[in-house]
């Protein structure tokens, strides 16, 4: 099988019977590792023909879409890309309507439909506003894979009900389908498909296989022999080759060519390195400190054991450790060691940091001060927010992989079971159980469902708990979660039991980070940082709850006595 994605492409425009043509559409298919990282991407607009500015609509949403998409971070995924880049775009077309001549009329505004299609891997992504349309080829049929975002009012009269640039906000159609060789797609404009039924539509294309370009035009032409007064514009997409699952990853090609190092010695020279010392082994990894002889810097130099030579799946993870260090800039993430020297061996290097592991700091602090703890904390939430901005989740968050130096400056490490959502289309769906350490893993991961990151909040939560008061808040009970069931029987531990003189709006903040339904815990982690820190602005309200609240056996009693106190009084007076 190939191992990369390829296509046919065939593309017609034409504005028709039309002094102007409104219509915009475009193809990109990068080189090298975008075609992996973001594929390829087709779209198509149609300008709103009551508007005498919407071809600049159409040009702009298509060409800035091209543009945008691909400037945004590798490690995004299709659809977090596309509609962060579709939304700019339709706020940049509504403040140009409302900044022009037509702010009253947005009918005469800056705006357009647009269909966009993106493959990547062996999956197309759609994405769709309006009544341009995506089909697919199947069968020697056509299929209609998009909505048409149209109201119709009378037998020749309707409106669009979305479109690009109408309002301030944008409702986006999306889907994904996979992918296989042969597969075809058409987009059209309207001016094609009113005039062509799906059945003609698809002899056109099936006749003109050899010349995508042809059967474009022809499509083009018939509907102008049909009657069509519209612009004309057709797309056809063929996949001629899609990567296999294991090819499709970049990642794993950078490397899995280079050969495993020895295990080393002190005083031995590897590409420029000289090693000073084992830091740690174990039968997946062996970790040394060495110096680069160059600058005389100190840095890690990470490496697959020999036993893991067979394993493919932890030689991918491995790899895309590299991958992840590169992409995050955070002073609390480990660092990778930048080097021109190409490696002769299957190792990571990265700045070396010099101070201890936070369990190591744990046992050395068994009782810190409030003060200590939040600034730890908050400074591992830096690092976490540093790859939840990427739409990535360190999944392995626990005191072994984070470093406090000298200065208590913290450093986040080990990206081994970082999920990156922007990889996921390579992904073969066999993970059904949390990569991290079970007893910092949320209990979610062990129902299944994929570490988000609210499951790195509630590690953070678990972490700030332990330092605290060196207990866990569930004690060892979360890993042995297998249904929703166990789930709801978790008995959350207040850090009162073990620290009597914390506030208890600490403690509050910490239970909800640590919630077992991930959907109840803060809904950003900026928020349960601020919380640590600053009790509820209804704190004070809430610390006295109703007497029936605090006391039901003493209300009841008093409503008692007082009804006692009336009938005595009502009989008094009889």
């Amino acid at each position: 099988m190939a191992r990369s994605l390829s296509i046919t492409a065939g593309q017609y425009s034409d504005a028709g019977t039309k002094p102007v043509n409104q219509d915009f559409h475009g193809l990109l298919a990068p080189k090298g590792h975008q075609l992996v990282t973001k594929g390829i991407a087709v779209a198509i607009a149609d300008g709103i023909s009551s508007s005498d500015v919407s071809q600049i609509a159409s040009e702009s949403a298509v060409a800035g879409f091209f543009s945008d998409y691909f400037s945004t971070p590798e490690s995004w995924s299709v659809k977090h890309s596309a509609q962060r880049v579709l939304r700019a775009t339709n706020a940049w077309l509504y403040a140009q309507t409302r900044q022009s001549q037509y702010r009253y009329d947005r009918d005469r505004g800056y705006v357009c439909t647009l269909s966009v299609m993106v493959l990547r891997s062996a999956t197309a992504h759609l994405f769709h506003i309006g009544d341009t349309r995506i089909y697919r080829l199947h069968s020697n049929q056509l299929e209609q894979l998009s909505t048409d975002h149209r109201l119709w009012l009378a037998r020749d009269e309707s409106c669009l009900t979305r479109a690009m640039g109408i309002g301030e906000q944008l409702d986006i159609d999306y889907q994904s389908l996979p992918i296989q060789p042969g597969d075809t797609f058409l987009l059209t404009t309207d001016g094609i498909h009113e005039h062509l039924d799906e059945r003609t539509m698809a002899d056109i294309i099936r006749e003109s296989m050899d010349d995508l370009d042809a059967a474009a035009r022809r499509l083009a032409m018939a509907a102008l022999e049909q009657g069509s007064d519209d612009n004309l514009t057709a797309q056809i997409i063929r996949v001629d080759s899609v990567p296999s699952m294991r090819e499709s990853s970049e990642l794993f090609h950078e490397l899995a060519g280079l050969p495993f190092a020895p295990e080393l010695q002190p005083g031995q020279r590897l590409d420029g390195y000289r090693i000073l010392r084992q830091i740690h082994a174990s039968s997946r990894s062996h970790v040394y400190l060495a110096v680069d002889e160059e600058t005389e810097i100190r840095v890690v130099l990470k490496m697959p054991s020999i036993e893991q030579r067979h394993d493919p799946v932890y030689l991918e993870q491995f790899s895309a450790e590299q991958w992840i260090a590169r992409r995050i800039n955070s002073s609390h993430v480990a660092r990778p060691f930048r080097s021109d020297r190409q490696p002769s061996f299957l190792y990571q290097a990265t700045e070396f940091v010099e101070g201890c592991t936070l369990r190591q700091w744990m046992l050395d602090n068994p009782a810190p001060a409030l003060e200590t703890v939040r600034n730890l904390v908050e400074q591992i939430g830096k690092g976490l927010r540093a790859f939840h901005r990427l739409e990535m989740v360190h999944q392995d968050l626990k005191p072994e992989n984070v470093l406090v130096d000298t200065h208590g400056t913290v450093t986040l490490i080990d990206f081994g079971a970082t999920r990156v959502v922007g990889l996921e289309d390579y992904d073969n769906g066999e993970q059904t159980v949390p990569r991290g350490a079970a007893l910092y893993s949320a209990p979610e991961t062990f129902l299944g469902e994929p570490g988000s990151w609210l499951s790195d909040q509630f590690s953070l939560g678990v972490i700030t708990y332990q330092l605290l008061t060196g207990q866990l808040p569930y004690g060892p009970d979360v890993p042995k979660i297998h249904s929703r069931n166990q789930l709801r029987n978790l008995k959350y531990q207040p850090v009162q039991q073990f620290r009597e003189n914390l506030p208890r709006w600490v403690d509050c903040a910490i239970e909800k980070a640590v919630l077992p339904q991930a959907h109840r815990r803060y809904p950003a982690l900026s928020e349960y940082l601020y919380n640590l820190r600053h009790p509820p602005a209804d704190w004070h309200r809430r610390q006295r709850p109703p007497l029936i609240e605090r006391n039901p056996v003493a209300f009841w009693q008093g409503v008692s006595a007082l009804l006692l106190v009336a009938l005595l009084a009502a009989l008094g007076l009889g």
